[in-house]
């Protein structure tokens, strides 16, 4: 799904933070590498991709957009990127021990044939690992949009025959269709805490829904929104941050 391009210093300075939040109980999951492979799809600035590298995996990055791959070689030269996006990897089948997507399968056209896609590419018996939003950032900007008197920054949808349900238990539906064995789905939950210069940088960098729906506004439109968005940090405001509770679907599997 579009939105996207040319994002990759405002995602680093902002949402970067944010989707971290699911490293610890990944890296958890998959164990000490030992010198396996893995592909980190979707791989963004770089992070979780040199989390695993530190933990002894052979890790190989596969990022479609040029300035999230630039940050992450600048960032990490150590962990080779490539461009390349679901549902079509250049790799063999089989080609990797391991293949992770850290919110993605809510970015694709069609989660079902990318999900598939990460099987394809996965040797038999490996693990796949990929996550979604169980409550989402976009909740904050709906927030803003309904005080400012906007529409809602919800961002794109699928059509219905491509969509699932997004909870662990929608989630893991829409895996098991795709083909994954021996699958276990669960929630984790935590809080970003971010300040409101973070968040602002987000949304007037283009990153996710809200920021495309920020950028598509007129100049009187964008001032109503960031009356709104100034208004709300200011009630939500903790020592100097927002405290955003946030959750994630987190599903492992197995290659057949």
């Amino acid at each position: 799904m579009s939105g996207w391009n040319g994002v990759g210093a405002a995602y680093a300075a902002s949402y970067a933070d944010l989707c971290a939040g699911t490293t610890q109980v990944i890296v958890q999951a998959l164990g000490a590498g030992a010198q396996r492979t893995l592909l980190d799809v979707g791989s963004g600035t770089g992070s979780l991709a040199a989390k695993l590298a530190e933990d002894g995996w052979v890790v190989t990055g596969c990022e479609p957009e040029p300035t999230m791959r630039s940050i992450s070689s600048m960032r990490h030269p150590n962990v080779p990127v490539i461009c390349g996006t679901l549902p079509s990897l250049a790799f063999a089948d089989g080609a990797f021990d391991c293949v992770t997507a850290n919110f993605v399968l809510n970015h694709v056209n069609d989660p079902r044939r990318s999900a598939a896609e990460m099987l394809r590419v996965t040797t038999a018996g490996g693990i796949v690992i990929a996550t979604t939003w169980t409550a989402t950032p976009s909740l904050f900007w709906v927030s803003v949009c309904e005080r400012a008197g906007l529409g809602p920054a919800t961002g794109e949808c699928l059509p219905a025959d491509k969509d699932f349900e997004r909870s662990c238990a929608g989630f893991g539906r829409m895996l098991q269709q795709s083909g994954w064995q021996d699958l276990t789905v669960s929630e984790t939950h935590w809080t970003w805490h971010a300040n409101a210069e973070v968040l602002w940088s987000s949304v007037t960098g283009g990153v996710a829904g809200a920021g495309a729906f920020f950028l598509s506004l007129d100049e009187r439109d964008r001032r109503q929104f960031q009356l709104a968005f100034d208004e709300l940090c200011n009630e939500r405001v903790v020592d100097g941050t927002i405290a955003l509770e946030h959750s994630a679907a987190v599903a492992t599997g197995h290659a057949g």
